[in-house]
């Protein structure tokens, strides 16, 4: 069977952790921040897990 490709898409939006895990950015940290609280956008300063199948999926995509 041949070797399956990186998605480049899916890598550059998420990393992997040594333990295996899967983080993600925030969404809505570009534009429209005066809307939001302080705590809410310190809140999504930090990368956020992703779980279940969806990460299986995303990992067999980056090759980990």
């Amino acid at each position: 069977m041949p070797k399956l490709k990186t998605h480049k898409g899916t890598a550059k939006r998420v990393k992997r952790t040594s333990t295996g895990k899967i983080l993600r950015g925030s969404a809505g940290t570009h534009h429209f921040q005066m809307q939001q609280t302080k705590r809410g956008k310190r809140a999504k300063k930090t990368d956020s897990a992703i779980s279940g199948g969806i990460a299986k999926n995303i990992k067999r995509a980056i090759g980990a």
